[in-house]
């Protein structure tokens, strides 16, 4: 019998939507639970949670924590894993340098003194973004549209959900808009036929 999956997050797509992309790839029979940040829902919660903390996903009632582990346990079951060791390197190592990505501008985004906040903005938008997304993009070239491995792997919904989140903090429109492998990967996610009728169906957030 398959297995039954409660996801439970906050109700922003942030750590949370990689594996709602997964299980709607995978066409799994999921629930998406969404707390309202800083709810007295959470509040209730949070003791019985491991380490306290979401995202967490339950899969026959077992609670399994942790976004980016989440994401390869999940992969190995849609077929969006690497077929050994060292393919699932090359996953991890997109995955990783996709934090790198993300730590600058959410820095910057948390930054409570404003030209600071500015400042630290507009270096990520200058420098820091198209030193990333200019290795990443020649990476998919390099891969036959795919950011590990030549082919589908759970880091490209990883960059995908990501790149919600760098529109979002940056106020670019899209941010894959000057990479034309990225954008053309972004797209192609975007396209797949489960893949559109999550977002079709998603509740509508900021990131």
């Amino acid at each position: 019998m398959a297995p039954k999956y409660k996801l439970y997050y906050f109700d922003i797509k942030g750590l949370a939507e990689t594996l709602r992309f997964m299980l709607s790839y995978m066409d799994a029979d999921w629930e998406d639970i969404r707390l309202p940040l800083g709810s007295e829902q959470w509040t209730a919660l949070k003791p019985s949670m491991p380490f306290g903390k979401l995202p967490v996903l339950e899969e026959d009632g077992k609670q399994i924590p942790q976004s980016v582990a989440t994401s390869r346990y999940l992969a190995t079951k849609a077929g969006l894993d690497g077929k050994d060791a060292w393919e699932n390197l090359q996953i991890d190592i997109i995955a990783d340098t996709l934090q790198d990505v993300k730590q600058p501008i959410y820095a910057a985004w948390r930054e409570t003194d404003a030209e600071k906040k500015k400042s630290g903005t507009e270096t990520y938008i200058k420098e820091t973004l198209p030193f990333y997304f200019k290795k990443l993009d020649e990476t998919v070239k390099e891969n036959g549209g795919y950011l590990a491995n030549k082919k589908l792997s759970w880091v490209d919904f990883l960059f995908v959900t990501i790149t919600d989140f760098l529109n979002f903090t940056t106020g670019l429109p899209d941010v894959t808009a000057d990479y034309p492998n990225l954008h053309k990967l972004k797209q192609s996610i975007l396209n797949l036929p489960k893949i559109q009728q999550w977002v079709a169906k998603r509740p509508k957030t900021d990131f």
